[in-house]
């Protein structure tokens, strides 16, 4: 289930029919998509970006945890996508991994803001228990893995183990006291 969360400047809260228009451009740009799959998936057209809301919101559904969230800026237009939810393994015994990611429009690229989101679904995710979250990325994606590093995410190196192909591989454990960042709060 997607819960609303709040940072300083952001709202992060689940993805409606509205947005379609925002999932069709954010998801047909090839500088988003670069480093997504194979890079060449588009969302094209306003159908398929309801399809890719719809799913989202049937994926996560039920989960007090996971979700998909539209991150929207400090003047309530969505600005980006973060993530948080099972990652899919290599056979590498992994199922049970929980992965935190970011996409964001090139407009908003620059500003902290995938930063900003992340540490509250971290918060988020520690405070309701979670024990680890890891990130991947291509190993050319010096953007997102300098996110991961803002983070205070330990890098493990090039690893196989997700997504069938080889991706630089980061991870972050819940604070000892179980609770995420100070100053971060879930909404009700």
């Amino acid at each position: 289930m997607t819960v609303p969360l709040r940072s300083a400047r952001l709202v992060l809260r689940a993805y409606t029919a509205a947005d379609a228009p925002f999932v069709r451009d954010l998801y047909s740009r090839e500088a988003v998509q670069r480093y997504l799959g194979d890079g060449t998936a588009r969302v094209s057209t306003l159908a398929a970006a309801a399809q890719k809301i719809g799913g989202w919101a049937e994926a996560y559904r039920g989960h007090p945890l996971h979700g998909v969230w539209a991150v929207c800026g400090p003047d309530g237009s969505p600005v980006g996508t973060l993530l948080l939810k099972p990652i899919p393994d290599s056979g590498a015994d992994t199922a049970h991994d929980v992965e935190i990611g970011w996409h964001f429009h090139p407009d908003a690229w620059g500003h902290g803001y995938a930063t900003e989101a992340a540490r509250a679904v971290l918060e988020h995710a520690f405070g309701a228990g979670l024990g680890r979250v890891v990130a991947v990325t291509w190993p050319a994606n010096a953007a997102s893995q300098a996110v991961c590093r803002r983070l205070g995410m330990r890098h493990l190196g090039l690893s196989r183990a997700y997504y069938d192909t080889e991706c630089e591989l980061y991870e972050l454990r819940a604070p000892a006291s179980g609770a995420g960042a100070p100053g971060r709060k879930a909404t009700p």
